[in-house]
């Protein structure tokens, strides 16, 4: 089987890269191929290709990129030339022209689509008029008309149902996953603390996501102040890239005074972002609005309690296994799970244990995968 993966493949786009990545290494190890579709712009940072696959590198197309987003005449180009060569083209996210692109061109290929929480409430309310626009040109209608719709959770069903105003027959659930023999061995505790002059006495609370409204940091910052006012030792990282409010994160740190208490350390990436999970004692995500968090997904494979709203793409198994301190999205639950954790270890060590079991169990990469290809096969009877 032939595979084409369509996405923002960067490392600044976060977690469906990293589900590409490793959905990708174990698709490869059963024979099939694999080409990745992404568009760019000039300085993004592409994300670790597995050995193997083939990354296909488009130039987004400004200034209609900047309103629209994603668009490439190049990756138009390319699908013209070269869509029939692939059994699945597989779409990942909505709303912007990678997810469009595949339904101009004529072609057999099973067209997958992965919602990737693009639907809930908060995501649709978010730059509600040209969502508006999308939807009455072609969205609801190529959903329609997609093969297959991959959703993570019964959040995103009903999600999926409400958008539609029905339940399409082409939907399935299959969770993310994780290769989780990447964090079976991770760098020496100290590395990340002695990079950011973090002293082993103090308490490290880390959040890794892009800088954005919607992962919950102006909960999680007024948070960390209530924190800070009762452990004297903990600092706060925060660690990804600029999406739209640093501006903000770095005016509320200057007017609080917690210029030495919370930390701006950029994109972490590889071995520095597996640093940074050694050596951090809570993870925190806060989030209004998440398809399905890698990052957390990640901190708990990495025996990290967590701190996190029940919209962070799983929530329905975090509380069957209580696997995290869900968190009220406002900022005195946020400073309650973070101070519940920070100050009870035996809590604590019950939710990693709990969180790591939940993992191994349900978002093994080798099980999710072979889910996935088998709805890629039912489809069309392929492969």
């Amino acid at each position: 089987m032939r595979i084409l993966n369509i996405c923002a493949y960067t490392w600044a786009i976060g977690g469906p890269a990293r589900i590409i990545y490793d959905h990708t290494t174990e698709v490869l190890a059963q024979g099939h191929e694999v080409d990745i579709l992404s568009p760019m712009t000039p300085g993004e940072k592409s994300y670790t290709v597995p050995a193997g696959a083939r990354l296909i590198e488009c130039k987004r197309t400004t200034p209609i990129s900047n309103f629209y987003r994603e668009f490439s005449v190049e990756m138009y180009r390319y699908l013209k030339q070269h869509i029939h060569e692939y059994d699945v083209v597989h779409m990942h996210g909505i709303w912007h022209f990678g997810a469009l692109a595949p339904f101009l061109i004529k072609n057999n290929a099973v067209k997958v689509i992965t919602i990737h929480g693009l639907l809930d409430k908060w995501a649709v309310a978010h730059s509600k008029w040209k969502k508006q626009i999308v939807t009455i040109l072609y969205q609801k209608r190529l959903l329609g008309k997609a093969d297959l719709i991959q959703i993570n959770n019964t959040d995103e069903e009903e999600d999926v149902i409400r958008y539609l105003g029905y339940r399409p027959k082409n939907m399935v659930i299959v969770p993310n996953g994780m290769k989780l023999s990447d964090y079976e061995n991770l760098p020496p505790k100290g590395i990340f603390r002695q990079k950011h002059q973090i002293g082993a006495e103090q308490q490290l609370i880390l959040f890794m996501g892009r800088l954005n409204i919607k992962k919950g940091l102006d909960l999680l910052l007024p948070a960390f102040k209530k924190v800070s006012e009762v452990l004297p030792n903990a600092v706060l990282i925060l660690a990804g890239p600029d999406d739209g409010y640093q501006a903000e994160t770095e005016d509320f740190i200057q007017k609080n005074n917690l210029g030495d208490r919370v930390k701006l350390v950029g994109l972490l990436t590889d071995t520095n972002k597996k640093e940074a999970f050694s050596d951090a004692d809570l993870f925190v995500l806060p989030s209004y609005s998440e398809g399905f968090s890698i990052a957390v997904l990640e901190a708990m494979t990495c025996k990290i309690p967590t701190v996190v709203s029940d919209r962070v793409g799983f929530g329905d198994y975090i509380k069957k296994h209580n696997a995290a301190f869900l968190t009220t999205l406002n900022s005195e639950g946020v400073a309650e799970g973070i101070l519940k954790i920070l100050q009870d270890k035996s809590y604590a060590a019950d939710i990693v244990n709990r969180a790591y079991k939940m993992v191994v169990e349900n978002f093994d990469i080798k099980v999710v995968a072979n889910q996935l290809l088998e709805e890629y096969k039912k489809v069309k009877k392929i492969g």
